[in-house]
């Protein structure tokens, strides 16, 4: 398969605004420091679990 072929993947929530608030969350994208920093490691299934996660604090969900 050549690279233009290729399936792009799960996208990254990143915006560029990365700061962490007191609960180790991002006040932009909604990931932990941990999932910011595995993120290029991740499969596209554990990214899916983030973006699942992201939704849940977006609404207001804590501790998780």
């Amino acid at each position: 398969m050549s690279e233009t072929s290729r399936p792009a993947g799960v996208r990254s929530p990143c915006i560029g605004v990365c700061m962490l608030d007191d609960d180790d969350l991002c006040t932009a994208c909604r990931r932990s420091g941990l999932e910011i920093a595995d993120w290029g490691a991740m499969s596209d299934e554990e990214k899916r679990r983030v973006w699942a996660l992201i939704r849940r604090r977006e609404a207001g969900e804590r501790g998780i």
